[in-house]
């Protein structure tokens, strides 16, 4: 079933971000709740899950942004897009991805984007699948300084 994150759904989702980011460290002061919880109950920001028999088994993070341009039509970011690597290669992304990009769609938005760090061609075969790009436009990322993330 694909929905809407829900606040009980936290230690799931942190499971499953882990695998995404495995070197990432544990909080234990309990600021990535925090930060869970205040996604949870933003408007234009969207935490979907994937529920099979009562599991969390794939997520995503959408977020719908305002904009001027463009008739002034919001445009959509997504991120953190995980499934359970022992269910990985099911269809679960597709799945996933599709429920997420038709909420940015019904949202109004006109693009949807969303970056991996990814080398694996797989993974680049998976979002063109998706119905992603990487024709279109060029990314560029900037950290703060001596940042070591």
């Amino acid at each position: 079933m694909f929905r809407a994150a829900r606040p009980d759904d936290f230690a799931q989702i942190i499971r499953l971000y882990r695998q995404l980011n495995p070197d990432d460290p544990v909080l234990d002061d309990g600021s990535d709740e925090v930060a869970f919880q205040q996604i949870v109950g933003t408007p234009g920001l969207r935490l979907f899950v994937l529920e099979l028999d009562g599991v969390v088994v794939a997520t995503t993070y959408l977020n719908v942004i305002p904009n001027i341009s463009r008739s002034a039509s919001p445009y959509a970011v997504i991120e953190n897009v995980v499934v359970d690597e022992s269910r990985r290669g099911s269809g679960l992304g597709r799945q996933i991805m599709a429920g997420t990009l038709q909420a940015a769609w019904d949202a109004g938005c006109y693009k949807a984007m969303l970056m991996t760090g990814s080398r694996n061609p797989a993974t680049h075969a998976f979002y063109r699948a998706c119905g992603f790009s990487a024709d279109v436009k060029t990314a560029y990322l900037a950290r703060p300084p001596a940042s070591g993330r």
